[in-house]
């Protein structure tokens, strides 16, 4: 049976292999029930950051600012999340992005709104990003209502030979 998860995989490995040789990011997070405290918005969008600036050959001078000046701050913290959005909507706005997001609905509510509203704001500035999530039916009036206009749905399920 093909779960999320796999699907996923699938999805993050062919675009892996599409893209190979070419101007193209692909980064991906997989949200985790029993990690909800972990997982707040800004370490998610810090983690998909992490992946662009990763495989650039040199990080902008920008991002190493924002990094360097925070490392100032008392007991030395990250970028907060509106940082983080302004750094990946510079790094996508140049770069053809596919982020995959798998498990939406394992993501807190309010942190769900929170991740969805900043995906959209990256959305608005990169015209070359795609964003392809999975979770379950109950989270896609969600994403089509904070993604609006940028949204197709395709829902996917079990036949009953996979429940069987």
């Amino acid at each position: 049976m093909l779960t999320g998860h796999h699907l996923s995989s699938l999805v993050v490995d062919r675009l892996c292999d599409q893209s190979r040789g070419e101007s193209t990011a692909v980064t991906c997070f997989y949200l985790d029930f029993a990690a909800r405290k972990e997982q707040s918005v800004a370490s998610i969008l810090g983690s998909l950051l992490r992946q662009l600036v990763g495989g650039m050959e040199k990080v902008p001078d920008g991002i190493t600012k924002v990094f360097e000046e925070e490392k100032k701050a008392i007991g030395g913290r990250g970028p907060r999340l509106p940082d983080i959005v302004k750094m990946l909507r510079a790094v996508t706005s140049s770069l053809r992005t596919f982020v995959c997001i798998d498990a939406l609905d394992e993501c807190a509510g309010a942190n769900r709104v929170k991740l969805l509203n900043s995906l959209h704001q990256i959305l608005e500035t990169s015209l070359h990003t795609r964003i392809f999530i999975i979770g379950r039916p109950h989270v896609r009036a969600e994403v089509e209502k904070r993604l609006a206009g940028r949204v197709i749905s395709v829902p996917v399920g079990p036949n009953k030979d996979d429940i069987i």
